[in-house]
């Protein structure tokens, strides 16, 4: 576990590395949730370090003895981007990839869009509309009323500071979409979105849906997935 300083808030996450002194690709993993509701796990960070990456992952302000409050891809989106500049100043590491899990989702895309040399983006389960949120997950509407300060049709400008759909035409990384098509915690419908506006935008955008699936995965595909990912990034 490591400090690190975002916005002047010293902001707290985890960092992995192989055992070896070789320089590795780094590798940005944004946590999906709120406080304690999807926390960075340990085991998930090594297995992405086991696939040769330095891997770190910000646990976002307000959490786990960090400063601030967490305010879902508000202000807390600069912890992903200092988090982003963090690993590409590690003497290890030669290029950043940046992976979204769920709400990490629409981090991933606001670092890559922030970050233009991110070397590419994976998003799994990955939100990318905060109106669709709003919308779908009424039990989460209390709590994006009150960290995001109001609803979308009161603050459609603070939903849409959220939703990185209207920017991806600054988007300068390779994308990879994952997602389960049964998954009921973040719709389909976020994939194909995001999907068919880059589509649009002439961006390179690859998918891999799972017809068969939820928002989470069986351990032994997880780890499939995990393997395969890994080899899409280093081949960007």
């Amino acid at each position: 576990m490591i400090t690190y300083l975002s916005n002047g808030l010293k902001i707290k996450g985890l960092l992995a590395e192989p055992e070896n002194e070789n320089v590795s690709e780094g590798f940005l993993y944004l946590r999906g949730g709120i406080k304690n509701v999807g926390k960075v796990r340990p085991s998930r960070i090594v297995q992405f370090a086991l696939q040769g990456f330095i891997v770190f992952a910000p646990f976002y302000q307000g959490n786990q003895g960090g400063e601030g409050n967490e305010d879902f891809a508000g202000d807390d989106r600069y912890d992903a981007f200092s988090a982003f500049q963090l690993l590409a100043e590690h003497p290890r590491v030669k290029r950043v990839h940046v992976f979204g899990f769920s709400r990490g989702g629409v981090m991933a895309l606001l670092t890559a869009l922030h970050m233009p040399e991110a070397a590419s983006v994976v998003t799994w389960g990955g939100v990318s509309d905060m109106f669709l949120t709003y919308e779908e997950r009424v039990d989460l509407r209390k709590m994006m009323k009150r960290v995001i300060g109001g609803t979308p049709h009161k603050y459609p400008e603070r939903y849409e500071y959220r939703t990185p759909l209207y920017e991806l035409d600054q988007l300068q990384a390779n994308v990879l979409i994952i997602h389960g098509i049964l998954d009921h915690n973040v719709s389909a419908e976020h994939a194909f979105r995001l999907e068919k506006r880059l589509k649009e935008l002439g961006k390179p955008v690859d998918t891999w849906y799972f017809k068969e699936y939820t928002h989470y995965f069986p351990p032994a595909i997880n780890r499939q997935i995990v393997r395969d990912l890994g080899r899409w990034m280093k081949e960007q």
